[in-house]
């Protein structure tokens, strides 16, 4: 398909109907061409069948946005059904948490969350617990230090037993998990991280 100018003129029939037709063939082909329409207007489409590329107009109406590739699945964009290949380094947010004497974690925030102690604390059972999660939890003692830290019942670790945190003002201990199930959060602590 061909690019059109969208600017319907005063014309007869015939050639109206010519020039509609080839404006409604450009919108449903997305403005397919190896150049770029002639007018162009704030968050248009465009196949760039050149590069084979799917873009956008921006909203300042004054440069193309890539949205992807045309010869890729997806657009070249991850899929959440299928398994992926990254050739960058993939990171998540650590997410602070507000220190009380019930430590609240909602797993849809974040995988990786972290938090100063500043007095004796149980970490609650998260709530949005989704099975196959996993992350960690950066804990850190406050400039007292010697302060405690209790579990949720979801929380397990191995033999059944929960750790016993570093005690060492400012020292900080890792507890790793993996959600089992919307009960059960495997857990694995590493203490006095340096």
């Amino acid at each position: 398909m061909s690019n059109a100018d969208y600017v319907l003129a005063n014309q007869s029939g015939a050639a109206f109907r010519a020039e509609l037709n080839t404006i409604l063939g450009a919108i449903s082909s997305n403005n397919s061409s190896s150049s770029e329409p002639s007018d162009m207007f704030a968050h248009m489409w465009w196949v760039d069948t050149t590069a084979n590329l799917l873009k956008q107009r921006n909203a300042a109406n004054n440069a193309w946005i890539t949205i992807g590739s045309l010869a890729a699945d997806n657009l070249g964009h991850a899929a959440l059904a299928s398994a992926q290949t990254f050739t960058a380094g993939q990171r998540g947010e650590i997410t602070a948490l507000t220190d009380a004497s019930s430590i609240a974690t909602n797993l849809a925030l974040s995988n990786n969350f972290s938090v100063t102690l500043a007095g004796n604390r149980t970490l609650a059972n998260p709530t949005n617990i989704v099975a196959g999660q996993s992350g960690s939890f950066f804990i850190t003692q406050d400039g007292t230090g010697s302060r405690t830290l209790a579990y949720g019942t979801n929380f397990k670790f191995a033999g059944g037993t929960a750790p016993v945190l570093s005690t060492s003002a400012n020292s900080v201990d890792r507890v790793d998990y993996v959600v089992a199930s919307s009960t059960i959060i495997h857990a694995v602590a590493s203490l006095d991280v340096k």
